[in-house]
């Protein structure tokens, strides 16, 4: 079983710089930053090392706590070799009356999840990666080594006071492969080393023997996408809105002339958040719904994970699980053509205070998630059932349609509104799911 140790709570210790130059009053001013080291233990990765920055800049502050630039910054590795960076910004003010957001991202995950396709039709036995159970086969069954690279600009312009076009395009690069066992078993006791992947191959190998990731698809490639839409907002503030509503409409189009792929895909997605005021400036209930799905062509099994938005407030693509998604639930549980997810959050600010001449909030949220699939990807079931014989029922299911959902908790600690730290503790409520997952990061889930 893999064991993820906290060496160091680090996101308790929130660092701040600022240029303001009237500290006395709750409006902030100049540059306002905020600084988070990460320092974490996985037994098959190492050791955690590096931080991140969320800098902000209020100008005269007459528009507090709307800020005029965003920049983010994130570095990180792992001592065996994983990694991640990242650098975002966003900005109204950067060009006249339009909304500018841009990102690039690097990450190697030598572990990255891979559960199967489609939700609960792919049975997930988490004996099996269980190193003290007698059904064990490998930590890293449910595992491969992927390389991702993913670029995006977007720019947003207005339509009226609150409906706004939307253009944007998108480069990916991904590379695919099974685990490094070699590497991941260095420094490791001969009784926790992993078996080999001749020895034990792993789901994403036997998914490709079995024909369900093509030839042509199994290493990964580049893909560039363009997309366009509109965006509806009427929000009261962007970090945690009291009242309001968002909602887009994305068409993202993938041609086939700007990938390494025969053939290209289109999918469309549809979110819409509403936040509702319970209780002035202490309680409000915020839910959204978004639909994700392929309208025409085939995606390639490594772009299906990608959560297509106008604004990527995370390196993370997931799929349908963990962080960003369906809290509490195992990483990439739901993947598949087409999807629909909800979240619902009753959000309550505690109480204020001022610390080193800044303003904070402690927040408590009360969630529940949920996903579906509406359309799966298709897999030949009847074929795999004579190719498998006996060892199909380890693997597969018909239970394509099932809701997946879960229950948890968070704590927020808000620096000057925007900078908000997160903990989110959530909790499956099908076993199948997994059990549980602890989340720490930055913002509310929307």
């Amino acid at each position: 079983m893999k064991k993820t140790i906290l060496i160091i709570l680090a996101s308790i210790c929130l660092l701040s710089l600022n240029a303001s130059e009237q500290d006395s009053t709750k409006i902030k001013r100049g540059f306002n930053i905020g600084a988070l080291p990460a320092i974490t233990y996985d037994s098959d990765l190492g050791f955690q090392y590096g931080g991140l920055l969320d800098i902000y800049h209020y100008g005269d502050g007459s528009r507090f706590p709307q800020y005029n630039h965003k920049l983010y910054l994130e570095a990180s590795a792992y001592t065996k070799g994983s990694s991640i960076f990242r650098i975002a910004y966003d900005s109204d003010d950067l060009v006249r009356n339009l909304r500018v957001t841009a990102e690039a991202n690097y990450v190697v995950e030598q572990t990255f999840r891979f559960n199967g396709f489609n939700g609960y039709q792919s049975k997930v036995n988490y004996n099996w990666t269980d190193s003290d159970h007698k059904d064990y086969k490998s930590r890293v069954f449910y595992n491969f080594d992927r390389r991702f690279f993913r670029s995006n600009i977007f720019i947003q312009g207005k339509l009226s006071n609150k409906l706004k076009w939307l253009a944007g395009i998108g480069f990916y690069n991904i590379r695919c492969k099974e685990p490094d066992i070699n590497r991941l078993n260095k420094g490791q006791d001969n009784k926790d080393k992993l078996p080999s992947n001749n020895d034990m191959p792993g789901l994403y190998k036997r998914y490709i023997d079995w024909g369900i990731i093509s030839d042509n698809d199994k290493d990964g490639g580049n893909h560039t996408l363009i997309n366009t839409g509109i965006v509806y907002d009427t929000r009261d503030k962007k970090a945690n809105p009291s009242e309001g509503i968002w909602t887009e409409a994305i068409l993202s189009y993938a041609p086939n002339f700007l990938s390494d792929k025969e053939s290209g895909y289109t999918k469309a997605v549809l979110v819409f958040r509403h936040y509702i005021n319970i209780i002035k400036n202490r309680t409000n209930f915020a839910y959204r719904i978004k639909y994700q799905g392929t309208i025409g062509g085939k995606v390639p099994f490594y772009m299906q994970n990608e959560m297509i938005k106008s604004f990527h407030d995370s390196w993370s693509a997931n799929g349908l699980g963990g962080t960003k998604t369906i809290r509490g639930i195992t990483r990439s549980r739901i993947v598949a053509d087409g999807f629909i997810i909800a979240n619902l959050e009753l959000r309550n600010r505690l109480f204020d205070f001022r610390m080193i001449k800044q303003n904070f909030y402690l927040g408590l949220v009360l969630f529940s998630d949920f996903g579906i699939v509406t359309d799966p990807i298709d897999i030949d079931t009847k074929l795999l059932n004579n190719t498998l014989e006996s060892e199909y029922s380890d693997y597969f299911s018909g239970d394509v349609h099932a809701v997946h959902s879960s229950v948890g908790l968070g704590l927020k600690i808000a620096m000057n509104e925007n900078f908000i730290l997160s903990a989110d503790y959530g909790i499956a409520l099908d076993k199948r799911d997994g059990k549980s997952g602890f989340y720490i990061g930055l913002n509310y889930l929307f």
